[in-house]
């Protein structure tokens, strides 16, 4: 089953972009008013996000992230075939200051969220940072699908780490430098698991490992958001967040984040996956303090 349908994609993905764009136009027909995929999702998230929008600006929104995402899953599709001048052409970063930590023997961290396309920003970076790069994912119960995107991510040189058992995935890289790509805006699979920062007026909970990890590591963290420029073509803007995360108060990175989420997120809503389930906890005074 693997190789048939690795091989379909494959085949799929030697068709020029702009074909495969013409395919996700009658995608996102479908996906949007016929089958509704987590339009109920969508809509509650963006309704919690922007309660003083009008409805009309919410399905305006949630008609641009429905492309985006159909867009999304096209521009994945080309990455079974792309090589390195098709990732440089259409995703571009300035990758400077890393190159620098990185060659005075340091480790780092990037902080990102869902924001398209980062499975592009992510091939972008193996290519071109001057040193390991390792992406944390959460692995698929499908196994096919599983071991499809773990060759796919792994194409141009890039090193997986599991998030179900990241501290033994990470060993081999310890003595070396590297950069930690951490998709930050995840939602905590139980309220215990995270700390609690109030994200669009509300308390929201986040995963502490990102932040706890730098502390203990003395890492430079870097907050990451993508722009689009125009279809098949995006920007990464990457920010210093901390030179050393250590120095900083417990909490304080985490809350930096979400703020600087909170923001990007507000500029260009359509940008970010709004089918994740983000705000499905509710707090309560036993959780703790909301920072």
């Amino acid at each position: 089953m693997y190789r048939i349908v690795y091989t379909i994609f494959y085949l799929l993905s030697l068709l020029p972009l702009r074909v495969l764009y013409v395919v996700t136009d009658v995608v996102f027909l479908l996906v949007y008013y016929v089958i509704g995929y987590r339009k109920k999702v969508v809509f509650y998230n963006l309704s919690i996000a922007f309660p003083k929008k009008s409805e009309a600006e919410r399905k305006a929104i949630a008609k641009k992230f429905y492309r985006n995402f159909t867009d999304f899953f096209a521009e994945t599709i080309k990455l079974f075939s792309a090589g390195d001048q098709f990732i440089g052409k259409h995703f571009t970063a300035n990758y400077s200051e890393i190159n620098d930590l990185l060659q005075q023997g340091k480790k780092c961290q990037v902080h990102l969220g869902h924001n398209f396309n980062w499975e592009w920003g992510y091939h972008s970076g193996v290519q071109k940072i001057k040193g390991s790069v390792l992406g944390v994912y959460m692995p698929l119960s499908n196994k096919t699908f599983e071991k499809i995107f773990v060759k796919l991510r792994s194409r141009f040189g890039g090193n997986l780490l599991p998030a179900t058992n990241m501290r033994k995935a990470i060993l081999p890289f310890r003595n070396q430098p590297y950069v930690l790509l951490l998709v930050a805006d995840q939602s905590p699979h139980h309220h215990t698991k995270g700390s609690w920062v109030r994200f669009f007026n509300r308390p929201t909970s986040f995963y502490t490992a990102p932040e706890n990890g730098a502390r203990i590591a003395e890492m430079p963290v870097f907050f990451c958001h993508v722009t689009k420029i125009k279809r098949g073509s995006y920007q990464a803007h990457l920010m210093l967040a901390t030179s050393n995360a250590a120095l900083m108060e417990k909490g304080t990175l985490t809350k930096m984040y979400v703020e600087y989420l909170q923001e990007k997120m507000s500029a260009s809503p359509d940008m970010w996956l709004w089918t994740h389930r983000r705000w499905k906890w509710e707090w309560k005074e036993e959780y703790g303090p909301v920072l």
